[in-house]
């Protein structure tokens, strides 16, 4: 067993310790500093105290890049620019009843004269009554006797915000007098800022379900780690302050860009759980440091609590701070790509990574000092070299060969299904089933097909309006092709809006996608749709990826090798993290695409996986992974360089934190859960993945896979070229 140092000799001076001394000697100023920067950041973030709150400025889309798609999309909007609009479905009306249309048409007459509205389009507006051809379109199934027609109000370009919410606000109580004119009928009012509302709406109340899940359910489990309220509360506290940090950061990246609605839930729950790790982390070592630096002494005194702190931080804060830059390194990798959306998820992530480490090392290690003497009545040195984790150590370790075949074994079968991933861009489809603005444009789809956004659209660069129109028609041979249709875009172009059976990015559009942009048209084309978008998205993640596969992968060896002077161990590191995020995936593309658990997990397959799922699940569960990674690493390598041969470094560093990796494990399955509860399918998504990937990591491959392969390689471990053991013992990071 490691012998004791003296409290004299345990005196550290370096950066890490001088900030725990000092913040044990003004506690109270650190507190009250965080919770005047809390109440600050909700305030701002939350509260709207500037005029707009972080969930006013959200938006919502599928994950677009500078392609062909994004191209075609601009030369429409030049010649053509688009509208804001609200749209009513009516159901049950009789459009035979004259003087129910004659009223429900001059209220419609009269949503015209409300300031900001461009243009009402309406069947009831035809001077030649709703039978005629020309108002087909507009009328449910193409015909009266539906019962069902939809008017269509524009909204004229360039209002404000505050301009554009008054007049659609007139516009729906309006609509409402039109659905009203019909007895018996039904009328409901959607169009795309209602979506996004809707998502918006939903999205923050996930993240209040969330952490209503999640604080209670992590409170209860830490207080029976910590077997008290005091410490079991702290790195709740600490956690709070931490998304109070994250909701301000995304508030100002909001102003910087386009922030998608589903970014708040996964970096605020994202910093939640960090903090909680650290918090964990950082409290379970201020206990032992309290027990050594009191030595035998009855009473606990100032000079006790200083020299603990200091050493808490000088220690624990080190390795928070290094899992914090593993954690940041992977997310940091999202800047490489091209999307807005990967970037915003990339420096939001970071920024809450930056406030959970501040956080941790100050304002938790300040609860702490204020709690101290609470906290010295379960105090006690550090954790016995002998417990369950080191049996199972010794267990792995007589038959690692086995363990190590056994574990791959159920981690490639559990992959396996990620082979076959079919990736999506949902819209409204990420909303439940049942959800009002989901049902809206299903029946829009259904009921007024014309009306609803082809699954391609090509722009055809061309005056001839016959011979696109010749061309055109040979796409009706591509498979799933419902229909073709060809009209003018300004005097030099012509919009070709090609239908395809199925979801808008089935396989079969993005097979005319395809097509087109092979070639073989006799002028020059651009095609676009959600199809062509995702294309174009995948595409230029494609092509980012090497990139920040090359950053993570360098970045995290050089940490690792670092922190233990070895470079087999950070290459074992790596490949172990790619095959449980395999495994995870693979899980999260046999519940959704495949369908299974529905009615469990309360989703609607859509047949595939939201197109960001993957990268982002790499991202943060490779971080989340190699937080574990460094958690047990640390401890074997400081036994190992202690004199300890490979195998009891083993046994020693995971019987020392396997008690804190499960914890951790268990809290931030905990808090991830609280994505799984969410209504918004792509937060759903994520949670699943999360939770498999931390499931994954803190069972089979830190328990066993690591111990085994470690005891397998022996002192093969700890082999490094002869320069890159002097670089380490000049530059490497130790206690």
């Amino acid at each position: 067993m490691l012998q004791q140092s003296s409290p004299v000799d345990r005196v550290r001076t370096g950066p890490l310790a001088r900030l725990g001394r000092l913040v044990a000697h003004h506690p109270v100023r650190w507190l009250v500093a965080w919770v005047l920067i809390t109440i600050a950041c909700f305030a701002v973030a939350v509260g709207g105290v500037t005029g707009q709150s972080l969930f006013n400025r959200l938006h919502s889309g599928d994950p677009s890049v500078g392609g062909e798609a994004q191209q075609a999309r601009t030369v429409i909007e030049r010649i053509e620019p688009s509208f804001d609009n609200l749209m009513l479905q009516v159901r049950g009306a009789d459009l035979r009843d004259a003087a129910a249309v004659r009223q429900a048409a001059a209220r419609t007459a009269q949503i015209r004269d409300i300031a900001g509205v461009h243009e009402v389009r309406s069947p009831l507006l035809s001077p030649k009554g709703v039978a005629v051809p020309s108002v087909a379109p507009l009328l449910a199934g193409g015909t009266a006797s539906s019962g069902g027609f939809i008017t269509v109000v524009d909204f004229k370009a360039g209002l404000t915000k505050a301009d554009q919410k008054a007049a659609e606000q007139q516009v729906t109580t309006a609509l409402g007098t039109v659905t009203s004119a019909f007895p018996g009928a039904t009328g409901e009012v959607g169009g795309v800022q209602p979506v996004i509302d809707a998502i918006t709406s939903t999205v923050e109340r996930d993240l209040l379900r969330g952490e209503g899940i999640a604080l209670p359910l992590t409170f209860i489990v830490m207080f029976f780690v910590f077997g008290g309220f005091v410490a079991a509360g702290m790195p709740v506290v600490g956690a709070v302050a931490a998304i109070g940090g994250a909701l301000l950061s995304l508030f100002g990246f909001s102003h910087a860009v386009d922030l998608d609605a589903t970014v708040v839930n996964i970096v605020t729950l994202l910093g939640f759980g960090l903090s909680i790790d650290y918090g964990l982390l950082t409290v379970s070592r201020f206990r032992e440091e309290l027990a050594v630096a009191r030595g035998d002494a009855a009473e606990l005194t100032q000079e006790h609590i200083v020299q603990a702190t200091g050493h808490t931080v000088a220690t624990a804060g080190r390795t928070v701070l290094f899992s914090g830059l593993t954690v940041a390194i992977a997310l940091a990798g999202l800047l490489v790509f091209e999307a807005e959306i990967m970037k915003a998820i990339g420096l939001a992530g970071v920024s809450v990574v930056l406030v959970a480490l501040v956080v941790a090392v100050t304002l938790v290690p300040a609860l702490a000092v204020l709690g101290a003497r609470r906290l010295a009545r379960k105090a006690r040195v550090a954790a016995s070299d002998e417990g369950a984790f080191s049996a199972l150590a010794r267990t792995v370790q007589r038959r690692p060969i086995l363990v190590i075949i056994g574990v791959l074994v159920v981690l490639v079968a559990l992959a396996i299904p990620t082979f076959s991933v079919k990736l999506t861009a949902s819209g409204t489809d990420l909303l439940p089933k049942s959800a009002p603005q989901r049902v809206f444009f299903e029946d829009l789809a259904r009921d007024y097909p014309t009306l609803s956004s082809p699954e391609v659209t090509v722009v055809a660069t061309s005056s001839d309006t016959a011979a696109v129109t010749t061309w055109a028609q040979g796409l009706r041979s591509e498979p799933g092709v419902t229909a073709v249709s060809v009209r003018p875009l300004g005097t030099d172009h012509q919009l070709v809006s090609v239908r395809v059976a199925g979801s808008p990015t089935s396989d079969d559009a993005q097979a005319v996608v395809s097509h087109v942009r092979e070639g073989g048209a006799p002028f020059p084309t651009l095609t676009t749709g959600q199809a062509a978008g995702q294309m174009d998205f995948l595409s230029s993640m494609a092509r980012g990826a090497p990139y920040a596969v090359l950053l993570v992968v360098v970045g995290t060896f050089l940490l690792l090798f670092l922190m233990t002077g070895s470079v087999v161990v950070p290459i074992k590191a790596l490949l172990l993290n790619v095959l449980s995020l395999g495994a995870a995936l693979g899980v999260v593309v046999w519940v959704f695409e495949k369908g299974h658990l529905e009615g469990l997990l309360a989703f609607s397959s859509v047949g595939a996986v939201e197109s960001m799922v993957p990268f982002l699940v790499l991202a943060f569960g490779f971080g989340l992974s190699m937080d574990y990674e460094v958690f047990l690493l640390s401890r074997i390598t400081e036994f190992h360089n202690h004199g300890h041969d490979n195998d009891r470094s083993v046994s020693l560093g995971l019987q020392r934190t396997g008690r804190i990796i499960t914890s951790a494990a268990l809290l931030i399955i905990i808090v991830f859960a609280g994505f799984i509860a969410g209504d918004i399918l792509i937060i759903k998504e994520i949670g699943v993945a999360l939770v498999a990937a931390v499931l994954i990591d803190a069972t089979l491959v830190r328990m066993l896979l690591v111990p085994a392969t470690m005891t397998l390689l022996g002192q093969w471990n700890w082999w490094s070229p002869r320069p890159l053991r002097q670089l380490h013992e000049r530059f490497g990071i130790t206690e």
